[in-house]
């Protein structure tokens, strides 16, 4: 994939019946479906069933099987409320007849209300400052290990600038928290709060597990620790402009018991909130053989 229009190819579904869908895959550089893209689909199917005057605020869900990469995925909404303010989705994702995840999605009808958030931190990088995944591959492409080379080639609708560059070659621990600009490439037409929104599922699947590895750098890696996403929350705050760069904020109150908790917000470029994310995922330490 290289635009939005590629993008929401995959994300949006082929219907099968009144309430069940069917989705395809792309992937992202990793061995299984990538767990952003499930996550953006579950939503494109609640979303099939909502009033049209309500709005996805928030969503609770499961990782429970390693999608497979080669296999549609059929996703099955349930009507769990609609009520005179909020409606309640329950999707449940399978493949073969296996469950490999669950999704709680709310629905909200548009209302006026008290308005308040937290602030973007000040004196960040801007993305002109930095360099994007495409320039550190172009540049220290010949320094890199083959596997970071080989997940840094593949083609991607979203343009990443982190604003901190690890050296995978250097093994130290780090604070726990990650700061990454991100922009959806070529966008060729107005987008619906809808699909702005399941782009933004999306997108917040990446660097929110591997911010937890920051701080057990030294000893922990890629190489030496099975990673997996278990579960995944979101909350919608406010419309955004789909061509600026985004900041997505990260940080990782714990890790414990071959668990990492992180949270997150994204902001728009001028600090406006849009949404916040928190993931635990496993962080497994592989016994030598």
């Amino acid at each position: 994939m290289h635009t939005v229009s590629e993008l929401l190819n995959i994300l949006i579904l082929d219907q099968i019946s009144e309430y069940s869908y069917k989705g395809n895959n792309e992937t992202v550089g990793t061995p299984n479906v990538f767990g952003g893209q499930v996550l953006a689909q579950s939503i494109n199917a609640a979303y099939n069933s909502v009033p049209n005057e309500r709005v996805l605020h928030s969503l609770h869900s499961y990782f429970l099987e390693p999608g497979n990469l080669k296999l549609p995925i059929q996703f099955d909404v349930s009507i769990m409320r609609d009520g005179g303010s909020f409606s309640t989705r329950r999707v449940t994702a399978t493949q073969e007849g296996k469950v490999i995840f669950i999704l709680a999605a709310s629905f909200h009808k548009v209302e006026e209300g008290y308005e308040h958030q937290v602030v973007m931190k000040k004196e960040i990088k801007q993305p002109d400052e930095l360099l994007s995944w495409t320039d550190m591959l172009n540049q220290f492409g010949d320094f890199l290990p083959d596997h970071v080379k080989s997940f840094l080639r593949i083609p991607r609708p979203i343009e990443f600038k982190p604003t901190r560059v690890v050296n995978p070659l250097e093994r130290k621990d780090l604070e726990p928290f990650s700061d990454i600009w991100f922009r959806f490439k070529s966008p060729d037409r107005d987008l619906s709060l809808a699909e702005k929104q399941q782009m933004l599922t999306y997108v917040s699947d990446y660097n929110i597990l591997t911010t937890a590895l920051n701080r057990h750098g030294s000893k922990a890696h890629f190489g030496n620790t099975q990673m997996a996403s278990l579960d995944h929350s979101m909350w919608f705050f406010r419309d955004f402009d789909v061509d600026d760069w985004l900041l997505f904020s990260i940080d990782v109150p714990s890790t414990h018991g071959a668990r990492g908790f992180s949270r997150g917000n994204i902001f728009t470029r001028d600090g406006k909130l849009i949404a916040s994310v928190t993931q635990e995922g496993l962080m497994r330490p592989m016994k030598k053989k």
